[in-house]
């Protein structure tokens, strides 16, 4: 070994000391706020049904309605490639991937819905029925990797019965065996950060009513007003609402139609690509990062239904719209119909077959220090697994090929993408 050269410095080590004295606090904040992701299953998109309408065969029904959109209007990988755009090399794997989802996991979150659309004469009665049928699915294996309820908002004229109805669910759960892994919670329209706070304080009562452990009941906001991104005093509120749920935010949803309403946008132009909507989705896409806490896009009320070709054009809409939702990293949206299913997963499947190879040899080559010709940094790293990640959860990649390119297990995938914060400022050497 050669001779070490001498190194020589002038400041004594106290001063180290005391600078990571002073900014004990920040370390401290940046751990508490802005943990990362946390490396759970992201699902694709979320279905809502109406409170009323939902039962025991719903995911099921899903799937079957999809697939007999796909036999009436592209009966083949030929003619639904040919509506979406999709070349040559994709199309079958594309068109085969789509029919085993549908047949497998046509639902990937599931919400039971008592907010907008819901007309039920007895709410607690549809939101017990709810969980009872929730409980029974995730006992069979039936249900949906993610299932919850939309309740009513926080504002007075409904507060009331969005806090029974989200009791009565709850409680129905846990009658019934108890409250599932893939639970989810939707509190929609939410204007001020106090409204997440006082849903806080009613999950924390409902928990210590029933001895569970703090913390164990999560929650969606659901942005839908114009308040929600810009606070009166200029401030974003929806950064100060990710503080509020004090940990227990796990997603923001951007609703479409009631935000582009709120604002005045003429109902022929309110879409998901309206530079409107996509202002706000930037607004809590950075308010968001960091902190856990997911972004997913809205949906398109077009309805692929009817005709073969005004089937075929809501179905380039929707792909179209995904497509796009995709690029810019919003990798959740919602669909309103079976008919937006197969195109859902067309769109999700061919984003990332396409740049499967390509990040997979980036990952394969930073995890080995080998050359290429794009130079990766432990950032770059975590958002190439992360892609693999969603690829291989949502069924566009299969385990066995990632490994196969990457020469990296599915262990190794996860703590690329879940570095420890110091990791990502780190070199790549």
């Amino acid at each position: 070994m050669g001779q070490q050269e001498k190194v020589s410095t002038s400041l004594a080590g106290a001063v180290s000391e005391g600078i990571s004295a002073s900014l004990a606090a920040v370390d401290a904040e940046l751990d508490r706020r802005y943990p990362g992701d946390p490396g759970t299953r992201q699902p694709v998109h979320t279905v809502y049904v109406p409170g009323n309408v939902f039962d025991a065969g719903t995911v099921r029904s899903w799937g079957d309605q999809a697939l007999a959109a796909l036999d009436e209007h592209a009966p083949d990988a030929a003619s639904f490639a040919a509506v979406l755009g999709l070349s040559d090399d994709l199309a079958e794997d594309v068109y085969g991937r789509v029919r085993a989802k549908l047949e497998r996991e046509p639902i990937e979150d599931l919400r039971v819905d008592f907010e907008d659309g819901y007309g039920g004469d007895d709410e607690d009665r549809d939101a017990a029925r709810a969980a009872r049928l929730i409980s029974e699915a995730y006992a069979t294996g039936t249900a949906a990797p993610y299932t919850g309820i939309r309740m009513k908002c926080m504002e007075a004229a409904v507060r009331d019965r969005g806090i029974r109805t989200t009791d009565v669910f709850l409680t129905g759960l846990l009658e019934h065996g108890g409250l599932p892994e893939g639970l989810v919670l939707t509190l929609p329209k939410v204007t001020y950060p106090e409204q997440v706070t006082a849903f806080v304080r009613l999950l924390e009562a409902f928990e210590k009513a029933h001895g569970l452990d703090a913390g164990r009941l999560g929650f969606e906001i659901q942005i839908e007003t114009s308040q929600a991104i810009l606070a009166a005093d200029g401030t974003a509120a929806v950064a100060r609402m990710i503080g509020a749920a004090e940990g227990r935010a796990t997603g923001l949803h951007y609703g479409t139609f009631d935000y582009s309403a709120c604002l005045g946008v003429s109902a022929a132009y309110q879409a998901s690509d309206h530079p409107a909507a996509d202002h706000a989705k930037a607004i809590m896409q950075v308010a968001a990062a960091g902190t856990g806490v997911r972004v997913s896009d809205g949906s398109t009320n077009v309805l692929p239904v009817g005709p073969t070709a005004h089937v075929h054009e809501a179905w380039r809409l929707h792909y179209g719209l995904t497509r796009r939702a995709l690029a810019r990293a919003y990798y959740q949206g919602w669909d309103m119909h079976p008919g937006h299913i197969p195109t859902r997963y067309a769109a999700v499947f061919a984003f990332y077959r396409e740049g499967f190879e390509t990040a997979a040899k980036r990952l394969s080559a930073y995890a080995n220090h080998a050359g290429g010709d794009v130079m990766d940094e432990p950032a770059t790293a975590k958002a190439l697994s992360s892609y693999l990640l969603r690829g291989i959860d949502c069924g566009a990649l299969d385990t066995a090929e990632v490994d196969a390119l990457t020469g990296l297990t599915r262990a190794d995938l996860d703590r690329f993408a879940a570095p420890r914060r110091g990791d990502l400022t780190a070199s790549a050497e």
